[in-house]
């Protein structure tokens, strides 16, 4: 499939006449009707400066015009049912968090993109200095946490796609089960949830169902076998009702039952795919209703009227990929040609969610057969010849409509190792490193998991470290994926978030600079630290700020090859004793999946017609290079990485036990930790190369200067408020570390 081209920027008196155009008749939230009020709400105190709080919950519906320029990139618009207005439908839940007295607004609206379906209220931080928390549906696959029957979750309600003769459309649809066993039957799911697709026929003829024995993280796959469809029904079963079951389009029922070392992988043909892209439009539209206008169509008055200046739209993980696809799709501009977002922060989120194509699967989490990693990752236009798409990037469409907002993202480890995150850095070739638009932020939190570790008290992050007092191994996110067999990673980012966010507000409100990018960069001769205005001509200096042209200095190089040998990782008893060459050979690279001839691989948009999509080619991958501890260089000051008390990894490696078939593999996108030895003695018995906490730190109080040290460090410069300095120092000086 061909692009459509960007629509061209409107300006001067174009931009004047499509304001004065617009009319009630355009697409945009129509109705809202709040369902409850809880004023105040006695679960937000204490409350701080804003006084009391209020929570409104309610539900907003809303239209889209499909020929406009701004919807008609939403895959299958036009195949959407349409009202007598020739309008497109849909409804989304949402919640409100404001202070009681619209007087004690700040003026700052927070629009949260719930993950799965959540439901999202901004932390005391943010409520209690006046900021408005507006959390509302996105996702409307209407499945698991997503389900319409919910009540408490934030989703959308999205129309089906149908023929123009008002026939079901069908295509095919991929599923795997994996990590099952016994008789009874099982659920498809993508993540935690059911896939949100049903068979268009029962009829195991119709599908093929097929056996892998195992899969590598570059996607070579051994099959086993296909089961036969007399062997295999669509229908739900167990001990006391077995096979061929009870029919049942969401379950897979085998005649022989689920082998437990096996994954099973289905391939059928499913009607009636949503029209999910109309999520985004959703999303801007309740926010552009929130902040601008005073009342909806049937005279009900928005709670917020006349009384935000700023927005920020925010996502963590699956919401952060959101928040970048909608950015990249040119959401940003509502349909009055108003800027949505002043700013937006995707958070532990690298790449752009595969939301706004046919048979969409939205919860996944670049697992085999899943897409996202399509199309320009990065925010200017940058070649990719190694894939030979256009030169992109997510920015354009808002360059070109001039709504491009403060853009602060951070990550961690895990997002390296397993979520496919370095070629936003570097591109396909990973030779040079992309330049940042000077309206975007970047900062690396180093060896952390995914979205770091909050240790509950007692316990802290410093005996958490400590062998007696670790953390237990974790979970490996994804589809029934397995458990690590490291401890799990306590090193925190709440302590670096608190200080983004008072960074992030006094850029978008006040136009202070955050502090300067940091993230691990290539650091090859001629690159250097100087702002893109990429070739358009437009730049970013329409946010009103002094924007740093930063230094020009070379950086260091601590963003090397995926091998063990170019990261410098040590040789650790622990990790030696399952495989001598780990983390060589264990990154989740980037798959350049062959979907289809009508597929947009730009836009991550149209329908893909190959499933199983073959692989093209493997993407080279990059990671930050490590100390001789193990621990990652390149990123912000944090404190537990500063002051280690073992090597803090943003990978695990995957036990065996009741979940075997990712033995040995990484662990999916989840961290692990491996502590130091205490003393010489016992670390020259292990063979370990690392150094003994009474080899570093002397004594507990030489940690807890080691601890100081690094605090001050971090606040010094801009990563760590002096709060929570004092309470990291507190906790350090309670701590068992070499504390008898």
């Amino acid at each position: 499939m061909i692009p459509k081209p960007h629509r061209p920027a409107l300006a001067g008196a174009a931009v004047v006449a499509a304001l004065l155009a617009w009319t009630s008749a355009d697409a945009r939230v129509t109705k809202i009707v709040i369902n409850t009020t809880v004023d105040p709400d006695a679960t937000l105190a204490p409350f701080g400066d804003a006084g009391p709080l209020k929570r409104l919950t309610g539900v907003a519906f809303g239209e889209l015009d499909p020929r406009d320029e701004r919807n008609e990139i939403i895959q299958d618009i036009r195949l959407a049912p349409k009202n007598a207005r020739g309008k497109v439908e849909y409804s989304a839940t949402f919640q409100l968090i404001l202070p009681s007295d619209p007087a004690k607004m700040s003026g700052l609206m927070w629009h949260d993109v719930p993950n799965r379906g959540g439901r999202i209220t901004i932390v005391p931080a943010e409520r209690n200095a006046g900021d408005v928390g507006l959390s509302s549906g996105w996702q409307g696959d209407n499945s698991g946490a997503t389900s319409q029957a919910l009540t408490t979750n934030d989703v959308v309600v999205v129309p089906v796609a149908r023929n123009r003769d008002g026939s079901s459309i069908t295509g095919t649809v991929l599923g795997r089960i994996v990590n099952r066993s016994g008789p009874g039957s099982q659920a498809i799911l993508v993540q935690s949830s059911p896939l949100p697709y049903k068979p268009a026929s029962l009829d195991t003829t119709k599908a093929t169902l097929t056996t892998h024995t195992h899969e590598t993280v570059d996607g070579i796959v051994t099959v086993g076998s296909t089961i036969p469809s007399s062997d295999w029904a669509w229908a739900k079963c167990d001990a006391a009702n077995p096979f061929p079951g009870t029919p049942d389009p969401t379950q897979i029922c085998l005649k022989n039952g689920f082998n437990l070392n096996l994954l099973y992988q289905v391939v059928f043909t499913a009607k009636d795919p949503y029209v999910l892209g109309v999520g985004f439009a959703a999303f801007r539209d309740l926010a552009a209703f929130f902040r601008n206008e005073t009342r909806d169509d049937s005279g009900t008055a928005n709670p917020l009227a006349g009384r935000i200046k700023w927005a920020i739209g925010r996502g963590v993980s699956q919401s952060g990929n959101f928040l970048r696809q909608f950015l990249h799709l040119g959401f940003n501009e509502d349909e009055a040609g108003r800027q949505v977002y002043d700013g937006a922060w995707p958070i532990i989120a690298g790449r752009r969610i595969a939301l706004n194509f046919r048979w969409a699967q939205p919860d996944g989490v670049l697992e085999l057969y899943q897409a996202g990693s399509e199309g320009p990752q990065w925010w200017v236009k940058w070649e990719d010849n190694v894939r030979g798409l256009p030169k992109r990037g997510i920015l354009d469409r808002c360059k070109e409509s001039r709504t491009c907002p403060k853009i602060i993202e951070h990550f961690g480890s895990a997002e390296v190792w397993a979520l496919k995150l370095t070629p936003e850095w570097v591109g396909t070739d990973g030779e040079k490193d992309i330049p940042l638009p000077s309206n975007v932020r970047r900062y690396y939190i180093p060896s952390t998991t995914h979205g770091g570790t909050n240790v509950a008290l007692p316990n802290t992050m410093f005996n958490a470290s400590l062998p007696g007092t670790l953390l237990a191994p974790p979970g490996c996110p994804g589809n029934n994926f397995g458990t690590g067999v490291f401890p799990a990673n306590p090193v925190p980012h709440t302590q670096t978030v608190n200080a983004l966010r008072v960074h992030f507000k006094n850029w978008v409100m006040h136009g202070t600079l955050p502090p300067p990018s940091v993230w691990p960069r290539l650091g090859k001769p001629g690159d250097r630290d100087d702002d893109d205005d990429d070739d358009d001509g437009h730049g970013h200096g329409q946010h009103g700020d002094k924007h740093d042209k930063h230094d020009g200095h070379p950086h260091e190089q601590n963003l090397v090859d995926a091998t063990k040998q170019a990261m410098g990782f040590p040789n650790i008893p622990a990790v030696t004793a399952i495989s001598t060459t780990i983390p060589s050979n264990f990154i989740m690279p980037v798959l350049d999946y062959d979907w289809g001839g009508d597929f947009d691989y730009s836009d991550t948009s149209g329908v893909p017609t190959k499933l199983p999509p073959p692989i093209k080619r493997v993407i080279k991958m990059k990671v930050p290079r490590v100390d001789a501890d193990g621990n990652e260089m390149g990123g912000v000051p944090v404190v537990l990485r500063d002051a280690p008390l073992g090597t803090y990894l943003g990978w695990n490696i995957t036990a065996g036990g009741a979940r075997p078939f990712h033995q040995g593999e990484i662990c999916d996108y989840v961290g692990g930790m491996i502590p130091f030895a205490k003393t010489r003695a016992e670390r020259l018995a292990s063979g370990d190369s690392r150094l003994s906490l009474e080899e570093r730190y002397g004594t507990h109080t030489g940690y807890v200067a080691a601890v100081t040290a690094a605090a001050a460090n971090a606040v010094a410069q801009g990563f760590l408020l002096q709060v929570d300095a004092d309470a990291l120092i507190a906790q350090a000086t309670t701590s068992a570390v070499l504390n008898p």
